[in-house]
């Protein structure tokens, strides 16, 4: 199958689960680059603007998008997201193939295939500088814009930046009510932004030193500026640093101040957080853990032949850090509302339900945390969601449920916009220092 037929197919699946959007890379086997390269930007383009394309291809059909079928949706998007995100690809090209994939599903549904995709190819414009809010417009991620021939975005304000940006209007409409409506708007426009890699190199030696690292505006990151095929020899190479974007470095750097000889990460995930814990406190040892297999596995990885860093299980790590820990950090899973560049397939679970649901595990995860305390231990409660009842929410009820006081707390909201240096860039997201209230 080729690289059209293959994105096709993974988009089928996902309009059939929507929201729920696979994260799985499309496979490339037998694929070459650039055709590996087109698959990819397609279908990262539709998961991040499933909205906007939505609303688009709505604009050419006389009927609800959600009732078609599943491939019938994803030959639209995709053929939809090449002619209006993407460049050098010829019109004919997008919608060509993509009729031609849905034949085989459908051949009745070519027709209506072919007359969506060529009405959007005949009112889709060049590229211009900029979006500037326009109704006849759509912003892209290096901040330009690609001009409609016709003004059909929203005209309520909140609307035309929910359909613009691909943010759901009943995300945008909570950020407005927390924030200013203009700073809302901005949150939605850096979900666009590409995100940089950016490495922590706060406890790097010479970092000036090492080439393709670009200073970012935060002291101890860099941002790299070379190719991505030498990204894994500078990795092996140094392990003094590490690949973390700034706000998630400074989450944990709330904790600097401490003198730790036991620490439990409990969420290790992929253990970016693990690392720079293990630099913040070299005389620290740190017990790591996390519940999904495949992350785990990674972890004992990562960490073999560590002689301060241990991975094991969560029952051998409840044993042996009862009472004992001087500092339990828990980056809990949560919204990710603070990194949609990165996952932008969270923002459509957002929803009360889906609130509800993390809130009851995060606290679940503290009060299960509590007894592997010291007398003197503090908890390091953090998550990378910009929203309320998970993070300030969250320690108010941490000090009334579970006797917990807060020492120090950080809000950090992205920064960067599409087009803007990647020097700018950072997510977002809350951490809490807590202690047992002395």
């Amino acid at each position: 199958m080729d690289a059209r037929g293959r994105v096709f197919t993974r988009l089928s699946e996902d309009a059939g689960t929507f929201p729920e959007i696979s994260l799985t890379p499309i496979d490339s086997a037998g694929l070459s680059s650039r055709d590996a390269g087109l698959a990819g930007a397609i279908h990262h383009e539709v998961g991040r603007r499933w909205v906007t394309l939505r609303y688009v291809c709505e604009h050419h059909l006389t009927r609800p998008f959600n009732k078609l079928d599943a491939p019938v949706r994803a030959a639209i998007l995709g053929g939809a997201a090449q002619l209006l995100l993407l460049d050098r690809i010829p019109a004919h090209a997008a919608i060509d193939t993509s009729v031609e994939w849905v034949k085989g599903h459908n051949p009745k549904t070519a027709a209506l295939v072919n007359a969506v995709l060529r009405g959007i190819s005949r009112m889709t414009g060049e590229r211009i500088d900029a979006w500037d809010d326009r109704r006849d417009a759509i912003p892209l991620s290096d901040g330009s814009a690609r001009e409609l021939k016709e003004a059909i975005l929203p005209e309520a304000p909140l609307e035309r930046v929910a359909v613009a940006t691909g943010v759901p209007a009943s995300l945008l409409k909570r950020w407005g009510e927390r924030v200013s409506v203009e700073d809302a708007h901005a949150l939605a426009l850096h979900t666009l932004c590409d995100p940089p890699i950016v490495f922590n190199t706060g406890f790097a030696s010479a970092p000036e030193e090492i080439a393709d690292l670009e200073p970012h505006e935060l002291d101890g990151y860099r941002v790299y500026t070379g190719q991505r095929s030498a990204l894994g020899a500078l990795l092996s190479s140094r392990s003094d640093l590490w690949i973390q974007d700034a706000g998630s470095g400074q989450a944990m750097g709330i904790a600097r101040d401490l003198t730790p000889e036991l620490i439990v990460d409990l969420c290790a995930g992929k253990g970016t957080k693990t690392r720079q814990l293990a630099a913040m406190f070299p005389r620290a040892r740190i017990l790591a853990t996390d519940v999904d297999s495949n992350r785990h596995a990674a972890l004992s990885r990562t960490f073999a032949g560590s002689e301060r860093v241990r991975i094991v299980d969560i029952d051998t790590l409840r044993r042996e850090a009862f009472e004992r820990a001087d500092l339990v950090v828990l980056d809990v899973p949560c919204s990710n509302t603070g990194v949609l560049p990165r996952r932008g397939e969270a923002k459509y679970r957002v929803s009360p339900v889906q609130q509800h649901r993390l809130m009851a595990i995060q606290r679940q995860i503290v009060e299960d945390s509590l007894p592997m305390l010291s007398a003197e231990g503090r908890v390091l409660y953090s998550t990378c969601s910009l929203e309320p009842e998970e993070n300030e929410a969250m320690a108010l009820w941490l000090g009334q449920n579970c006797g917990l006081k807060v020492e120090t707390e950080l809000r950090t909201d992205p920064k960067g916009l599409p087009g803007e240096a990647g020097t700018r860039y950072r997510d977002g997201g809350f951490a809490v220092l807590m202690n047992r209230g002395r």
